[in-house]
């Protein structure tokens, strides 16, 4: 399908990615902390042994989903099989990952990306300041700053059209830009 042509590589840098997922998740933390603590005219908080076993769990539920909606975005925005999706760790880089084997258009993988930012970052998020929950305000900022390689990739995609093929790397956080018009995608 590719034979003939040079993709153009888009590759994420791991130590920069996860300098800014701690500083995003530290000051995340902090503003959510305290805007949930404004909007409820609540000032004090207090951690139990067992909230912050809920907040592990939560925490590790929350990076399943997220590569979970990573598959379903494939599938619902690139038309992905089932057969075509992978799904697990890589204990090297120390990152759960979800990839599909089929190239997708460049504006369904940007879908694909930013789909678990919404749905396992800012619903907790917005759960916690409905509900007034420490617990899942900072669970929501950890996802939401969980979620910045994706935006680094989809700050990347921006540059080229809707229409360009996108494979991903099976093995890296890589992603193969195809130009050619005659590579099909079916």
């Amino acid at each position: 399908m590719f034979e003939n042509t040079q993709p153009i590589i888009i590759e994420l840098e791991m130590k920069k990615v996860a300098k800014y997922n701690i500083w995003f998740t530290l000051v995340l933390s902090i503003v959510f902390f305290i805007m949930n603590s404004i909007i409820h005219q609540r000032y004090s908080v207090s951690f139990s042994f067992w909230s912050i076993v809920l907040f592990f769990l939560g925490y590790i539920v929350l990076i399943v989903l997220h590569e979970i909606f990573h598959l379903i975005g494939f599938m619902l925005f690139g038309k992905a099989k089932y057969s075509d999706l992978n799904y697990g760790l890589n204990l090297k880089l120390g990152v759960a990952y979800a990839t599909t084997t089929k190239p997708l258009r460049n504006d369904a993988m940007k879908k694909a990306l930013l789909l678990p930012f919404w749905t396992t970052g800012v619903i907790p998020s917005l759960i916690g300041f409905a509900y007034d929950s420490y617990l899942f305000v900072l669970l929501g900022a950890f996802l939401i700053a969980g979620a910045i390689g994706d935006f680094f990739m989809y700050k990347e995609l921006r540059k080229f059209p809707k229409d360009v093929l996108v494979k991903d790397d099976p093995e890296l956080p890589r992603l193969y830009i195809y130009t050619n018009k005659q590579v099909d995608i079916d």
